[in-house]
């Protein structure tokens, strides 16, 4: 069912009063793909009365009053990004665009919307219920960080908003457990996976280098970031502290993760999977093209890509689903009246991780010294398919189902590290589950640029595109691989991009399209770098490109306007 979001609808359910509104940036689409559904969902089923306003308009009371003041606490989030990334490009252009918005155009989200949101309640909401932040915008940029659209280091976000506390990652938990302290009266300082502000020190949590000490000093910046990034693991993760200016924030521990049976709870709940009508009447919701048919089999990447901060947000441990959770899902899509047959994407931020997961990091934590997968695959990592393919066959005897496609992405690496089921696995895709092409995203070709990105070389990039060539050959099928690349990523100069090029064309024969200029997203490593212009691992000095125009002309050089190939249906998840 739809949470409610306006006042007729609170007097249809007979609520005089809500516990929790939640506010967010994204229109309001009550779907397991959308965060703050999740969280509204988790906390509606547990008994409390949670009403949502998407997009308040932030120059009037009107639209952030019109469900009233809740009992219990006010949920910010920025949506399902980062409001800067939603609003600019990678070279800080404006964007015209938005599939999260009602109607398509970007002019409903404002900049750094937890901050506005949090500051706009604290101005017609003088002495309200606590205010908590969280989301992908909140986690990223929960301590210190760098902020790429002012070129700054910038205090915790909790700061600026002036809000009471946030909740990071994936916050069922830690939301569920702060909903009913609250309504117990009773503290919430101890609650795994939140940050608050105290004017006190805990004596027990390790304390990172303060905020006026990182704005000063680049190496102090390095230094705070490998202790928070090595301190996020569940298992093993101390709290921190970090001084700003005479408070502290203070860091608890994360959250357990979820257990299979707790995830599969969560994707039974009572999602409309639709946009709601006092929003849909605003115009048409590009997302809803993606995700409507689409389904998430699994949480997590232990990937641990130095550019991307779904580690830092969802964690580096796979979750995954039951196959009966998945196949009732499923079923429930294709007895909707506008399915027609497709399920468009079956997987997770990387396809192929299903079920995949490093034993020693699930009972002893992830390892501090070394990665999953890179420089390669680890042997104590389970890489093996099987249960991936039995999961496929299964799907597609789904009464009502004619295709299940896997759009996602998959990383090569892996399945080139499963000797025993990678080819099987591959097999399936190729005959049953690709709409035309497959992505796959190497981001670049050059030896020193992929070692900085902390991404695998190309011989494995080659390997799986003979293998992946052969099995369309013997099946007969006219498929082809879309390859994602990374433009203007610390390390890369002009003469990189040459190189890529002249790969991409000897090796791939391909003009490649899919190409995006590097975007600084919070709390990653390639930020660290793109601001300290030193590469963590070795200390030493690399080259950073910040001139706008010339990243533009890094991109440029791979991509040949006037020769773009047409790609049929992309996929893109939220």
């Amino acid at each position: 069912m739809f949470l409610p979001t306006t006042s007729r609808e609170l007097k249809k359910l007979k609520w005089d009063k809500l516990d929790i509104i939640l506010v967010t940036g994204d229109t309001y689409i009550d779907s397991p793909f959308a965060g703050v559904s999740v969280i509204g969902q988790v906390l509606l089923q547990a008994g409390f009365r949670v009403g949502i306003i998407a997009q308040p308009d932030w120059h009037d009371a009107d639209d952030i009053s019109r469900l009233g003041e809740p009992e219990l606490f006010w949920g910010i989030t920025g949506g399902c990004m980062d409001s800067m990334i939603a609003n600019y490009t990678a070279t800080k252009k404006k964007r015209h665009n938005d599939d999260l918005t009602a109607g398509g155009k970007n002019n409903r989200r404002p900049d750094r919307a937890c901050v506005v949101y949090a500051n706009l309640i604290r101005e017609h909401f003088k002495n309200t219920r606590p205010l908590v932040l969280g989301g992908v915008e909140a986690s990223l940029r929960r301590i210190a960080h760098y902020d790429y659209w002012s070129d700054s280091i910038r205090r915790s976000i909790l700061f600026d908003a002036r809000a009471d506390i946030l909740v990071y990652g994936m916050a069922e938990k830690a939301i569920l457990e702060l909903a009913l302290k609250l309504q117990k009266g009773q503290d919430t300082k101890d609650i795994r996976g939140i940050c608050y502000i105290d004017s006190r020190i805990t004596s027990d949590y390790l304390e990172l280098p303060p905020f006026e000490e990182v704005i000063a000093d680049k190496k102090a910046f390095a230094q705070m970031f490998n202790l928070f990034y090595r301190n996020n693991d569940p298992l093993t993760a101390r709290g921190m502290i970090q001084q700003h200016g005479p408070r502290f924030l203070i860091h608890n521990p994360p959250q357990k993760s979820l257990t299979t049976s707790e995830l599969d709870i969560i994707y039974a709940l009572d999602f409309a999977c639709d946009v709601h009508p006092f929003y849909s009447a605003q115009g048409k919701v590009k997302a809803m093209d993606t995700i409507k048919f689409s389904i998430t089999s699994h949480r997590g990447c232990f990937g641990e890509c130095n550019f991307c901060a779904i580690g830092v947000h969802e964690g580096r441990a796979i979750i995954s689903r039951s196959e009966k959770s998945i196949i009732t899902e499923a079923q429930k899509l294709a007895a909707l009246p506008d399915f027609k047959g497709y399920i468009l994407d079956l997987g997770g931020p990387t396809a192929n991780m299903y079920c995949i997961d490093c034993i020693h990091k699930q009972i002893h934590g992830a390892c501090t010294n070394k990665r999953c997968l890179y420089p390669r695959a680890c042997a104590n990592l389970n890489a093996n398919h099987s249960r991936q393919i039995n999961l496929l066959r299964r799907m597609r005897n789904i009464e009502g189902v004619k295709k299940v496609f896997v759009a996602s992405g998959i990383r090569y690496d892996l399945l080139l590290a499963d000797k025993k089921h990678g080819l099987k696995y591959m097999q399936e895709l190729v005959r049953h589950h690709i709409s035309g092409q497959l992505k796959v995203a190497p981001e670049h070709t050059g030896g020193n640029v992929l070692k900085i990105m902390g991404k695998p070389g190309v011989e494995a990039l080659l390997a799986f595109k003979t293998i992946f060539e052969k099995l369309n050959s013997a099946a007969g099928s006219k498929q082809f691989l879309t390859y994602y690349f990374i433009a203007a990523h610390p390390g890369c100069r002009e003469e990189d991009m040459r190189d890529l090029k002249a790969f991409t064309s000897r090796e791939l024969k391909i003009n490649p399209q899919q190409v995006q200029i590097f975007t600084p997203t919070p709390s990653t490593y390639s930020s660290l770098m793109y601001w300290t212009e030193i590469d963590p691992a070795t200390g030493g000095k690399i080259f950073v490109e910040k001139d706008p125009n010339k990243k533009q002309k890094q991109k440029d050089i791979v991509v040949q306007i006037g020769k773009q190939n047409k790609l049929p249906y992309k996929h893109s998840r939220l």
